[in-house]
């Protein structure tokens, strides 16, 4: 651990401070992780190669990252990834190698642009701990612990390491203790797309208590934002393969693909109405709309 470099630079306290108040445009609520992704990238480009520099020849991977993790976008790949590399400026943890208008896309390809965190933030990133809780804090507070693995193995990160070192963030909401149970035993124990209800003796396996509207955006703890899916079906319902249409059947993403037998039988779940046990909440209509506008990758199949 390069404490000294870090002394000299930046404490562990400013920089997750730094990465904590980055400025995010959201209009009308909807999520931006753009700046996040792209230090993310530059933390995985550290991590790998020792520099923090990401090169606009790269823009294809940011890009990629922002349309697997970020809202539905009718937004162009190299348009969508020169918002964060050349506003990330603004926030002053950012700099590049040449001084290229806000959002032009031409110049950034003109003249090669070079992008790193600021040299306080990449020196004091260097040592291993600070970075894990950098990366936590980043992954954390813009996704649900299903996508987050995803997302660190997406730019170069060890989600174990990252995920599972001391010192976590703190929680900015507190969780219900017994919303999960809850949620559990509305929906009979068992997924509410394909009914798999798996036990180990007295014990539910294998499903889980899935969030309509994530937790990390301002989802409530209540019934009607809840679903018991399997483990499988809540990974997709929050990478976005399924969703929910407004009466309530489920929809799976025509931009999913499957070659074989077991992976093609999501397709089956197309249109498929959801049928809980009566008394049993069903998802609010404003859950399952920010649902659909946030995560589901849109257009849904054909019925």
């Amino acid at each position: 651990m390069m404490r000294g470099v870090v002394d000299r630079s930046m404490s562990e306290e400013e920089v997750l401070s730094r990465l904590s108040s980055l400025r995010q445009h959201r209009w009308q609520g909807r999520r931006s992780p753009h700046k996040p992704l792209l230090v993310l990238l530059a933390l995985g480009r550290l991590t790998t190669t020792g520099t923090s520099e990401v090169p606009w020849s790269m823009a294809g991977k940011l890009a990629e990252l922002i349309r697997d993790f970020g809202p539905p976008s009718a937004t162009q790949p190299a348009q969508s990834a020169a918002y964060p590399f050349t506003r990330l400026r603004s926030d002053g943890i950012w700099v590049l190698d040449h001084d290229v208008p806000m959002d032009r896309v031409q110049p950034l390809a003109a003249h090669g642009v070079v992008g790193r965190l600021a040299p306080p933030v990449e020196d004091a990133l260097r040592d291993a701990g600070i970075a894990a809780a950098a990366a936590r804090r980043l992954v954390e507070s813009e996704f649900p612990p299903t996508v987050a693995p995803d997302v660190l193995a997406a730019v170069g990160l060890d989600p174990d390491a990252v995920l599972g070192s001391h010192g976590g963030t703190a929680v900015r909401r507190r969780r219900s203790g017994s919303w999960p149970a809850t949620v559990l035993e509305a929906w009979d124990r068992q997924c509410a797309f394909c009914g798999f209800d798996g036990q180990l003796g007295a014990a539910t396996v294998g499903v889980e208590a899935a969030h309509v509207r994530w937790f990390t955006f301002g989802g409530p703890d209540d019934p009607d934002n809840g679903l018991a899916l399997c483990s499988l079906h809540h990974k997709l319902f929050d990478r976005g393969v399924l969703g929910l249409g407004d009466d309530l059947r489920i929809a799976v993403s025509a931009r999913f693909t499957s070659r074989t037998t077991t992976g093609r039988s999501v397709y089956d779940l197309h249109d498929r109405p959801l049928r809980p046990r009566p008394g049993t909440p069903v998802p609010a209509a404003a859950h399952v709309a920010w649902h659909t506008r946030e995560v589901f990758k849109g257009p849904a199949l054909t019925a």
